[in-house]
């Protein structure tokens, strides 16, 4: 007997996999599937279907997590500092910088794990091919020898975009 989430993960695989074959024999459009679909580098996708599923679902769910919690970290910081509430009103052309701050600040995602594919020496410490570390993109945010007052919240940082909430290199 095929458990619940196993039926709802094949039926997800069947839906996006008729999508793509309509896409693909239709012109090109600005919908995800259809670029998937359409760019040599992706168009044989399909023949892998947890390849295909995989991506699709991870930027459905990733996309929603990340983009809500910054939502709301934003609101949540805004009225927690209201003088940051009064800059913007008055200044609304910091809203770019204000989004960096926000998700440098608020770090949507707390962390992510690895699995180092070679020996490396980093800051001292070995770490070996197979070692699994994890990446704290929230310590690396208030890191004081990048971010000055790095426990404020300052919608007109000069190098707010320098955060690491997504990570960063390879």
């Amino acid at each position: 007997v095929l458990r619940k989430e196993t039926k709802s993960c094949k039926s997800a695989s069947t839906y996006f996999a008729k999508l793509w074959v309509e896409r693909k024999f239709q012109p090109r459009k600005f919908d995800f599937i259809s670029l998937l679909a359409h760019d040599p580098e992706t168009s044989d996708m399909i023949e892998n279907p947890m390849e295909f599923l995989g991506n699709l679902i991870l930027l459905i769910v990733g996309g929603n997590d990340t983009t809500r919690n910054s939502i709301s970290g934003g609101v949540l910081q805004l009225n927690k500092f209201p003088d940051e509430w009064e800059k913007l009103k008055s200044k609304p052309e910091l809203i770019p910088n204000m989004v960096s701050e926000i998700i440098r600040y608020q770090t949507p995602l707390g962390h992510m794990r690895r699995t180092a594919l070679e020996d490396v020496e980093f800051q001292g410490k070995q770490i070996k091919r197979g070692d699994r570390v994890v990446m704290w993109y929230i310590s690396g945010n208030r890191d004081e020898e990048v971010i000055e007052d790095p426990d404020s919240f300052k919608i007109d940082r000069n190098n707010a975009r320098r955060h690491v909430s997504f990570g960063f290199g390879i």
